[in-house]
């Protein structure tokens, strides 16, 4: 059985980071490309940050310079670090395995960035 569990999502002012964590189980984690995604009210879910097996990094034009995604097999986590928050990064930030067609995606964390 596959899960990805996120954590660290919470309220921040602007200008204000925070660090989410992704452990993943059930899937040979060093394998797989890993993601994060984000899904503002009303918009649909939409990439943010990547991360290839050999650790080639892609991200949203709207987060560049902000964001570092990273990951650590022998943990089988990835991490997406935030810095310099916006309000417009405010949505829930959903962690993914393999890729927008997969299946395997976490349950969500909640950022909040207020003004």
């Amino acid at each position: 059985q596959v899960q990805l569990v996120e954590s660290g999502g919470g309220l921040v002012q602007a200008g204000g980071s925070l660090r989410l964590s992704c452990v993943a189980s059930g899937i040979i984690f060093r394998l797989n490309p890993m993601g994060w995604y984000r899904q503002a009210p009303g918009k649909q879910r939409e990439l943010v940050a990547s991360i290839t097996r050999g650790d080639y990094t892609y991200y949203a034009d709207s987060v560049k310079g902000r964001f570092t995604i990273s990951r650590e097999n022998a943990k089988n986590a990835v991490y997406l670090h935030m810095n310099s928050l916006k309000p417009a990064d405010t949505a829930v930030y959903y962690c993914n395995a393999g890729g927008i067609s997969s299946e395997y995606w976490g349950q969500g964390t909640q950022v909040t960035v207020d003004s």
